[in-house]
């Protein structure tokens, strides 16, 4: 205990806290930090030790590393910067970041010059048409063969059967596509007025006028509706056209920037599948390639540009009769070729 009159100090040492009196301090009789403290990811301690916790409490209570003298020098407080009232009343504008801007490509025309894809052949598929019997036959006109009365026109969705010749050269209201069955929808690729009935779907009337069809004929000529599907990735987009026993030699592949045109033949049938499409994006002709497999052929377009297509391509234009039944479902609907159906014997 001090004697009477003596003033006890307090000790400003980090980690000490304690009362001293200035006659009975010695150069141990202090033990504190001469660090400073961290307060790091919840964890507290001092720079001066490798002591350090996670609660304050315990913290508080780290004994000190080093022994020395007490002080009551109390240590200077850190000076903080200078606040300038001129600018109390200053408006801040915050500028958001631009967002990056991506240059669209010029879209060339559709009637731009075709390029022929260099295409890689499957073995398998060149044996399996070098295998095929061809059938030899001579071309049938309908002139020179005789249509039995009753006969139904051949056409998709045309109801007429033949009678003789007051009724061959009538006017055919059909559907030129084929019909698709997609998640309960039942509908024509040609112009998307779709039913979930049957009933109803058979008796949509044809949005196109032709000529009838009484005998389909075999040749170069008759054209096959192969399905097709597509998908995409970040760089490229897959064109699938699920074919077989197609003859290599005889069938190619054309792109330009934003054009896909693809012809098949079949030696077997002696027939022929065509696909036209305007592509929806444009696309790097120079790093497309196409692959003829056994069961399909698959064209690989590599993108011009960034960015995902929602469609694979913008339907083209067809002679409809009343375009304004037409205008109350856009082509926007269209749906990829799927569960194409052949309803000829209906």
């Amino acid at each position: 205990m001090p004697s009477e009159g003596n003033t006890l100090f307090h000790c400003y040492n980090r980690g000490c806290g304690q009362k001293f009196n200035p006659d009975e301090n010695r150069e141990d009789s202090c033990i504190y930090h001469p660090g400073a403290p961290f307060f790091h990811d919840a964890y507290k301690g001092w720079s001066c030790c490798k002591k350090k916790c996670t609660d304050f409490t315990e913290f508080l209570n780290i004994k000190g590393c080093t022994k020395s003298y007490h002080s009551n020098v109390k240590p200077p407080e850190p000076e903080r910067p200078p606040v300038d009232k001129s600018k109390s009343d200053e408006v801040i504008e915050y500028k958001a970041p631009q967002p990056t801007v991506v240059e669209v490509l010029e879209r060339p025309s559709f009637e731009t010059a075709l390029v022929q894809l260099k295409v890689e052949v499957s073995p398998t598929l060149t044996q399996q048409v070098k295998s095929l019997t061809k059938t030899v036959s001579s071309p049938v006109g309908n002139d020179s063969v005789e249509i039995p009365i009753g006969t139904s026109c051949k056409n998709g969705g045309c109801k007429q059967t033949y009678g003789g010749s007051e009724n061959a050269d009538t006017r055919c209201t059909h559907h030129p596509g084929y019909p698709v069955f997609h998640e309960g929808l039942k509908f024509w690729s040609c112009c998307q007025r779709r039913t979930t009935d049957f009933n109803s779907f058979l008796e949509q009337e044809g949005c196109m006028i032709g000529e009838h069809v009484w005998v389909k004929e075999k040749g170069d000529d008759r054209q096959l509706k192969c399905r097709f599907d597509w998908h995409q990735t970040t760089s490229d987009v897959v064109v699938s056209v699920f074919a077989k026993k197609y003859a290599p030699d005889s069938s190619y592949v054309q792109v330009n920037p934003v054009r896909l045109k693809v012809h098949l033949f079949f030696p077997e049938e002696e027939s022929v599948f065509d696909l036209d499409l305007e592509l929806r994006g444009v696309v790097d002709v120079l790093r497309s390639s196409a692959n003829m497999f056994p069961t399909k052929l698959e064209v690989k377009l590599r993108k011009a540009e960034p960015g995902s297509w929602s469609k694979l391509d913008i339907p083209r234009p067809t002679t409809e009769i009343d375009n304004s039944q037409s205008s109350s479902t856009t082509m926007e609907q269209l749906v990829p070729e799927v569960d194409a159906v052949d309803l000829s014997d209906l």
